[in-house]
Protein backbone atom coordinates (compact mmCIF):
# COMPACT_ATOMS: atom_id res chain seq x y z
CA UNK A 1 0.00 0.00 0.00
CA UNK A 2 2.75 2.40 0.42
CA UNK A 3 5.75 2.66 -0.76
CA UNK A 4 9.31 1.52 1.19
CA UNK A 5 12.39 3.27 2.45
CA UNK A 6 14.36 2.93 -1.18
CA UNK A 7 11.34 3.59 -3.19
CA UNK A 8 10.73 7.50 -4.67
CA UNK A 9 8.00 9.80 -3.06
CA UNK A 10 4.56 9.08 -5.36
CA UNK A 11 3.31 12.25 -6.98
CA UNK A 12 0.62 14.59 -5.98
CA UNK A 13 -1.71 12.86 -7.74
CA UNK A 14 -1.19 9.53 -6.26
CA UNK A 15 -1.05 10.88 -3.06
CA UNK A 16 -4.59 12.54 -3.94
CA UNK A 17 -5.97 9.05 -4.20
CA UNK A 18 -4.28 7.51 -1.44
CA UNK A 19 -5.80 10.24 1.07
CA UNK A 20 -9.28 9.77 -0.53
CA UNK A 21 -9.31 5.94 -0.13
CA UNK A 22 -8.36 6.92 3.96
CA UNK A 23 -11.30 9.53 3.76
CA UNK A 24 -13.50 6.80 2.35
CA UNK A 25 -12.76 3.66 4.63
CA UNK A 26 -13.33 6.16 7.41
CA UNK A 27 -16.67 7.40 5.87
CA UNK A 28 -18.02 3.86 5.50
CA UNK A 29 -16.31 2.72 9.26
CA UNK A 30 -18.88 5.88 10.36
CA UNK A 31 -21.33 4.79 8.80
CA UNK A 32 -21.21 1.19 10.30
CA UNK A 33 -20.30 2.54 13.48
CA UNK A 34 -23.41 5.17 14.00
CA UNK A 35 -25.98 2.29 12.05
CA UNK A 36 -24.88 -0.09 15.44
CA UNK A 37 -25.81 2.89 17.87
CA UNK A 38 -28.94 3.73 15.86
CA UNK A 39 -30.12 -0.12 15.75
CA UNK A 40 -29.07 -0.65 19.30
CA UNK A 41 -30.73 2.52 20.57
CA UNK A 42 -33.62 1.99 18.63
CA UNK A 43 -34.68 -1.46 19.67
CA UNK A 44 -33.13 -1.50 23.39
CA UNK A 45 -33.62 2.07 24.76
CA UNK A 46 -36.42 2.00 22.60
CA UNK A 47 -36.59 4.94 21.16
CA UNK A 48 -38.02 6.57 17.82
CA UNK A 49 -35.43 6.42 14.92
CA UNK A 50 -34.61 10.32 15.02
CA UNK A 51 -33.62 9.81 19.08
CA UNK A 52 -32.12 7.13 17.76
CA UNK A 53 -29.54 8.49 15.53
CA UNK A 54 -29.20 11.63 18.05
CA UNK A 55 -27.79 9.80 20.60
CA UNK A 56 -25.77 7.33 18.13
CA UNK A 57 -24.10 10.59 17.00
CA UNK A 58 -23.78 12.35 19.91
CA UNK A 59 -22.05 9.21 21.84
CA UNK A 60 -20.13 8.48 18.56
CA UNK A 61 -19.16 12.32 18.21
CA UNK A 62 -18.29 12.36 22.15
CA UNK A 63 -20.53 14.64 23.18
CA UNK A 64 -22.77 12.38 25.72
CA UNK A 65 -26.13 10.84 25.46
CA UNK A 66 -29.25 13.12 25.22
CA UNK A 67 -31.97 10.78 26.54
CA UNK A 68 -32.47 9.17 29.65
CA UNK A 69 -32.29 5.59 29.41
CA UNK A 70 -34.39 3.53 31.59
CA UNK A 71 -33.97 -0.10 31.14
CA UNK A 72 -30.75 -1.75 32.13
CA UNK A 73 -30.03 -3.51 28.33
CA UNK A 74 -30.39 0.11 26.87
CA UNK A 75 -27.83 1.34 30.03
CA UNK A 76 -25.42 -1.31 29.07
CA UNK A 77 -25.33 -0.68 25.65
CA UNK A 78 -24.90 2.94 25.79
CA UNK A 79 -22.19 1.92 28.01
CA UNK A 80 -20.52 -0.48 25.36
CA UNK A 81 -21.33 1.83 22.61
CA UNK A 82 -19.35 4.91 24.29
CA UNK A 83 -16.35 2.87 24.89
CA UNK A 84 -16.22 1.71 21.52
CA UNK A 85 -16.62 5.18 20.11
CA UNK A 86 -13.79 5.74 22.33
CA UNK A 87 -11.21 3.23 21.08
CA UNK A 88 -13.02 3.95 17.33
CA UNK A 89 -12.02 7.93 17.13
CA UNK A 90 -8.92 7.03 17.85
CA UNK A 91 -8.23 4.44 15.20
CA UNK A 92 -9.93 6.64 12.69
CA UNK A 93 -8.18 9.54 13.44
CA UNK A 94 -5.03 7.25 12.64
CA UNK A 95 -6.38 6.02 9.20
CA UNK A 96 -6.78 9.81 8.15
CA UNK A 97 -3.43 10.85 9.64
CA UNK A 98 -1.34 8.12 8.01
CA UNK A 99 -0.79 8.99 4.19
CA UNK A 100 0.27 12.34 5.86
CA UNK A 101 2.33 10.64 8.32
CA UNK A 102 3.90 8.23 5.99
CA UNK A 103 4.59 11.01 3.29
CA UNK A 104 6.76 13.34 5.84
CA UNK A 105 8.30 10.16 7.11
CA UNK A 106 9.10 9.28 3.87
CA UNK A 107 10.28 12.49 2.74
CA UNK A 108 12.72 12.44 5.91
CA UNK A 109 14.13 9.62 5.02
CA UNK A 110 14.59 10.53 1.38
CA UNK A 111 16.56 13.52 2.17
CA UNK A 112 19.45 10.97 3.90
CA UNK A 113 22.15 9.94 1.93
CA UNK A 114 23.01 6.33 2.46
CA UNK A 115 22.23 6.65 6.48
CA UNK A 116 25.10 9.60 6.97
CA UNK A 117 22.82 12.41 7.64
CA UNK A 118 23.77 14.54 4.64
CA UNK A 119 20.94 15.75 2.83
CA UNK A 120 21.00 15.12 -0.79
CA UNK A 121 20.13 18.15 -2.96
CA UNK A 122 16.45 18.36 -4.64
CA UNK A 123 17.25 17.81 -7.91
CA UNK A 124 18.12 14.02 -6.93
CA UNK A 125 15.17 13.86 -4.83
CA UNK A 126 12.74 14.26 -7.72
CA UNK A 127 15.01 11.69 -10.48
Amino acid sequence: MYERRGQKLISAAEFRGRVFRHFALVLVGILVALSIGVVGYHFLAPLPWIDSLLNASMILGGMGPVDTLNNPAAKLFASFYALFSGVFFIGVSGVLLAPFAHRIFHRFHLDEKDGSGTPQSRKDIKK
